[in-house]
């Protein structure tokens, strides 16, 4: 139901998401050895968009694995110290914690070093799952990286199912990390799959190009609409801002660029939270001037994300993100 353009709803869970919840350790001066020094921050894409979403006043929950060892129970606090429920966060006994090593070159870009093999992550499993969690959510949120174990991926296909049947909204971002992957193929496959079950993609260039095969924005996401009929999809662009397509629109947003930035861990995600919450609380059925306000609001956010280390943690509130709108329009 609706009430002056906002959508309404009785369920206890605005979004539940499912997947990796690691430990980012990024890069943080030298010691005087001159080694590089690693910051542990609490990270993983769809913790990342829910910790967005709760700062935006938004009621959240998360379906994970995290190790029982000392980086788990440090994820653990973090998550639930953001008010998101952990009630079907579950730890392993005998599998340690993902970590993750972030590269970040000169730019601010990053590359990705993984301690994954097993992960935590990778070990959830179906009868891990809360299913009323499920059936009590309006959006369900998920990506690619827990398809890259059977039974994580038998865990995700189960709770998209539920919470579909349920009457969910689902969104998917691929977050493509090739190094995860056995073999790219894999990775195009179960990509696939997770595009052919949302209602919203977000997708970056680099990723249109790694599943279309096309390095037009614009024509990659009309070979993703023409084959999957996917209603509502966001395309980031990095430096060059971001588009939506819905109902025949396409609207577009440059980028907030920012000569703070240290590093754009998180920025999708970022963006991907802001997203969801402009369609919490307005619908699908956005006219071209909403879309563009949420894009705009969501490059603002990614930009604001990319001037701090990590992002679970440190995600900009919601005044934060309008005052920046505000004083980059001045």
């Amino acid at each position: 139901m609706k009430t002056e353009g906002k959508v309404i709803s009785l369920k206890k869970y605005d979004a539940v998401a499912l997947g990796e919840l690691l430990v980012d350790f990024t890069e943080n001066g030298v010691s005087a050895q001159a080694n590089p020094l690693y910051e542990a921050n609490p990270g993983g894409a769809p913790c990342n968009v829910l910790s967005m979403l709760q700062k935006l006043g938004n009621q959240t929950a998360f379906i994970g694995r995290v190790g029982k060892d000392s980086f788990g129970k440090m994820l653990r606090d973090a998550v639930a110290g953001q008010g998101i429920d952990t009630k079907n966060l579950t730890m392993d006994e005998k599998v340690p914690t993902t970590l993750a090593f972030v590269h970040t070159a000169a730019d601010g870009d990053r590359s990705f070093s993984f301690y994954r093999n097993p992960g935590a992550d990778m070990m959830l499993k179906e009868t891990d799952v809360d299913v009323s969690m499920l059936q009590n959510t309006r959006l369900f949120h998920f990506g690619s990286l827990s398809m890259t174990a059977h039974g994580a991926e038998t865990a995700t296909k189960m709770a998209l199912e539920t919470a579909k049947s349920a009457g969910a909204l689902v969104s998917f971002d691929p977050n493509l990390r090739p190094p995860l992957w056995d073999s790219l193929d894999m990775a195009k496959e179960k990509i696939a799959y997770g595009i052919s079950q949302c209602d919203i993609l977000k997708i970056s260039d680099n990723e249109i190009a790694f599943f279309t095969g096309s390095s037009d924005i614009d024509d990659g996401v009309s070979m993703i609409q023409k084959q999957y009929h996917t209603p509502f999809i966001c395309a980031t662009m990095g430096k060059k801002g971001s588009r939506a397509y819905h109902a025949g629109n396409r609207v577009e947003c440059g980028p907030f660029l920012n000569a703070d930035t240290i590093e754009t861990t998180g920025a999708g995600d970022t963006f991907m939270a802001c997203v969801l919450h402009w369609v919490l609380e307005y619908g699908l059925d956005m006219d071209t001037q909403k879309l563009y306000d949420m894009l705009e609001f969501a490059n603002a956010a990614a930009s604001v994300i990319t001037t701090r280390k990590g992002a679970l943690k440190v995600m900009p509130e919601e005044s934060e993100v309008w005052n920046f709108i505000r004083e980059r329009r001045m």
